[in-house]
This record gives structure tokens, C-alpha cells and sequence, in this order.
């Protein structure tokens, strides 16, 4: 099992807590849309820290978008295997490909 596979299991074993006792299960309470503001917050840190330069302080951020990404996710009930499936489908395409095929 990989980091975010136990991380990903530990996000979604917080979904029914108490609030007051995980952060995780702060975030879920509050609903998908205030996860998906709180991923939103973090992805704009990591895209400030990434501008300036410091690679500690993009590894820290980095990893918080991570976990909120898993987060959000969680609060749709999207599974964290279903997008690596994705990313499984997609691979050996090429992304100017893969973008036409969306449209």
C-alpha cells in the first residue's frame, strides 16, 4: 500500500467522526464545497511558492494540496483509485491527444 492509498483509507475512515476530534472530519462535515474551497487555498499557495523558488516550502505545500485534493475527493465519493485509473488509461497518450479527444 503507498502513501496516498493509506492516506486516501484514513481520509475516508474520518468521514463519519466527530468533527471535533480530526481536522478531516472538520473539513468533511462542512461539505464538498468548502473542501473544494480549502483545495482551492492550498493549490494557490503551492503555485506562490512555486513562483518564488523555495523547494522546502513547495514539498510542504505540495503535499498539502495532496491532501486536500484527497479531501475533496472523499466529500464527492470519488475514489482515489478511480482517478489513478484514469491517469492508467491515459498513459502512452499524448497530452495534446488526450485534450482533443475532450474536446
Amino acid at each position: 500500500m503507498t502513501t496516498l492509498d493509506r492516506l486516501a483509507a484514513t481520509i475516508a475512515a474520518r468521514k463519519g467522526a466527530d468533527p471535533d476530534s480530526s481536522w478531516t472530519a472538520k473539513l468533511l462535515a462542512k461539505g464538498p464545497e468548502k473542501c473544494a474551497e480549502k483545495f482551492g487555498e492550498e493549490a494557490i499557495e503551492a503555485i506562490i511558492e512555486a513562483v518564488k523558488g523555495d523547494r522546502a516550502r513547495l514539498t510542504a505545500e505540495a503535499a498539502d494540496v495532496i491532501y486536500h485534493l484527497l479531501v475533496m475527493l472523499a466529500a464527492r465519493d470519488v475514489a482515489l483509485a478511480d482517478v489513478l485509473a484514469e491517469l492508467d488509461r491515459r498513459e502512452g497518450t499524448s497530452g495534446i491527444a488526450e485534450k482533443a479527444a475532450r474536446g
